[in-house]
């Protein structure tokens, strides 16, 4: 296993070398991943008849499966370091998204769903721990910022590839996402170096030990669940309502353009302006509760031309809401397991959106779907909340560890 090394350890050219790779894998791996899944709600339940709520369950599987396991990796990247973890994951991605190419029964939906998960609960908390890693406290929120954009980039770019290519067959949209994988995994292994997730922790176990005694960390990922809960809902619940409004498959792109426009735009440029008046947790807590907004606008619109404003609001929202939540989670993480972390603060995203894709289709079945105000209004409301308790503990959350 080759030498793990701090940050100050490596050279100038080494750290940004490391971080373009992450940067440049974040646009591939994000272009993947919406190049097919938002895209599985459409296939399965407007082109195979499958209820929203069955479609809901895999999302929510594969949801809880990746971060419940994001857990476990985290700990391990304590051990191992970053970069054979993100790309070993990045290489179990793509092998999922082929096997779903071929998918058709539930089961067998379900299980390459499963592949899915096990793939990115191997990189996820390592990237964010390797990008933690390879910045100084000071420098994190800027590039989380880029990374907020570049994968809004990567986003739309998969989301058009993938409504071009499902114009063949759900297949090929599959097949491409498995090719952004796998440049991934080519990039991090031969430009990402070999740095250390953590500094100075003596065993798996002692970092298990922190993070599960840390009874701040904990209040913070249990209120989060609540942002990931309303966050999910982009990628199901309105490109649902945008294709039952349109009648058309095509509708899903405009939303992700929409999306994609405002977070090219805005997402570094307006986190670097507002930095001068509000701290991260404050961002956040403002981004969560645009989010809200957004949702809630879906269900007062009037037609088609409403939902796109209302996925614009959500936009604004997430790109206040991603680099405040993660320069947040970074300063609370301490140095000596930051790996373990990361891997527990996935919990957050497990439950709440696993419950955001289970009972964002069950609400939207059961609550009228795209016309009725019912089930946009019970997600806004959870975003609200979070954004409410955020704000009450905004002294305690406002701590700077690493």
């Amino acid at each position: 296993m080759a030498t793990l090394l701090t940050i100050d350890q490596l050279t100038s050219a080494q750290r940004q070398r490391g971080l373009i790779a992450l940067m440049t894998g974040t646009f591939f791996s994000w272009g993947g991943f919406f190049m097919v899944i938002p895209l599985m709600a459409v296939h399965y339940v407007d082109h195979l008849g499958w209820a929203a709520g069955t479609i809901g369950i895999i999302l929510a599987v594969r949801q809880f499966m990746q971060q419940g396991f994001t857990t476990i990796f985290g700990i391990l990247a304590d051990r191992v370091g970053p970069r054979v973890l993100i790309a070993a994951g990045m290489f179990t991605r793509a092998i999922g998204f082929v096997v779903m190419g071929f998918a058709e029964s539930f089961a067998f939906v379900l299980g390459a769903a499963m592949v899915v998960a096990i793939g990115g609960s191997m990189f996820e908390s390592p990237i964010q721990a390797a990008v933690a890693a390879l910045t100084y406290p000071d420098e994190r929120r800027r590039y989380y910022a880029r990374i907020g954009m570049i994968s809004g980039l990567g986003t739309t770019v998969g989301t058009q590839i993938g409504a071009f290519l499902i114009g063949y067959n759900f297949r090929q949209v599959c097949l491409g996402g498995a090719a952004a994988f796998l440049t991934v995994a080519f990039i991090v292994t031969f430009a990402l170096p070999s740095v250390a997730a953590s500094v100075g922790t003596e065993s798996a176990m002692s970092g298990v030990r922190q993070v599960l005694g840390d009874t701040l960390f904990l209040r913070y990922v249990v209120i989060v669940a609540g942002y990931w809960f309303a966050w999910t809902q982009f990628g199901l619940t309105i490109t649902l309502a945008a294709v039952e409004l349109t009648g058309s498959d095509r509708a899903v792109s405009w939303i992700y353009l929409v999306n994609a426009a405002v977070t090219i735009a805005l997402g570094y440029a307006l986190p670097r302006v507002l930095e001068r008046w509000l701290t991260p947790l404050q961002m956040q807590i403002a981004g969560v509760a645009t989010i809200g907004l957004g949702l809630m606008a879906v269900g007062f619109s009037s037609g088609f031309s409403g939902v796109l404003i209302a996925a614009a609001i959500f936009a604004i929202g997430a790109v206040m809401a991603r680099p405040g939540q993660e320069t947040v989670l970074a300063n609370l993480a301490l140095p000596s397991a930051r790996g373990t972390y990361f891997g527990v603060a996935a919990l957050a995203l497990a439950v709440g959106g696993g419950l955001g894709n289970y009972l964002g289709g069950v609400i939207y079945d059961i609550g009228g779907g795209a016309a009725s105000p019912l089930p946009w209004t019970i997600f806004g409301g959870v975003a609200m909340v979070t954004a409410v308790l955020l704000w009450i503990n905004r002294v305690r959350f406002s701590v700077v560890r690493a």
